[in-house]
């Protein structure tokens, strides 16, 4: 994984996921905490940004944006930590954690085993010392949530933005109306830069491109219904 420095405080490090996407952690360098969005694939996925924030002696925060396996199998490297997701991540790695990672075993990152996140909300967070906002923004999962870094202006918008350019609605695994309001969320948040799972990163602009894509999806499926 290759460090990307997106702001003075925001580094997003990237490594290929599969043909045509890539697989984003990111670290916000805040002023009482860093914060680690995502764990990926497994410990080597986390090993550079450990590397990266190295004898920093400020503790590190971690964000799980959703539940799904890509996100979560490093989890157990911070386990003495704090380990923040909403309440329906965590009971979905609970509750199906083996299932999946039978499933998945052979794209682990080195080692991976279940790690509960221990901090849980319902609606929103805020760690007001490093200006850091935590949003429940369900449509790709029913789990998800975004970061927001108001000191520089950066949305993390886990995998509720499509994994490529020409798929920049992600698939939903809620429903339209949800992937709809979770949109106007973000909306109403001052960013500049998003930053996703998945995808490069994006303007503000990524969001009027969604909702064309959302409404065309929808009107394809009307009718073919």
């Amino acid at each position: 994984m290759k460090p990307i420095k997106i702001t003075n405080r925001n580094i997003m490090f990237t490594e290929p996921m599969g043909e045509t996407y890539d697989l984003n952690i990111g670290l916000i360098l805040g002023a009482k905490h860093n914060f680690v969005i995502d764990t990926g694939r497994g410990s080597g996925s986390v090993a550079p940004v450990l590397e990266y924030i190295g004898d920093d002696p400020k503790p590190t925060v971690v964000i799980n944006t959703h539940s799904h396996w890509d996100h979560v199998c490093g989890n157990h490297v911070f386990e003495s930590g704090l380990i923040v997701s909403h309440t329906i991540c965590r009971e979905l790695i609970e509750k199906h954690w083996d299932e999946f990672f039978d499933s998945i075993s052979r794209h682990i990152d080195g080692e991976a085993r279940k790690c509960l996140p221990n901090l849980t909300f319902d609606s929103k967070l805020h760690f007001p010392e490093d200006g850091i906002s935590l949003y429940h923004t369900p449509g790709h999962a029913p789990d998800g949530i975004s970061i927001y870094d108001a000191v520089d202006r950066v949305l993390y918008a886990g995998d509720e933005i499509g994994d490529t350019d020409d798929e920049i609605v992600p698939h939903i695994g809620t429903d339209k109306e949800t992937m709809q309001r979770t949109i106007e969320i973000f909306k109403q948040i001052d960013f500049d830069i998003c930053i996703s799972g998945h995808n490069k990163p994006q303007t503000k602009a990524v969001l009027a491109r969604m909702e064309t894509a959302l409404a065309a999806a929808w009107k394809r499926q009307n009718e073919k219904g």
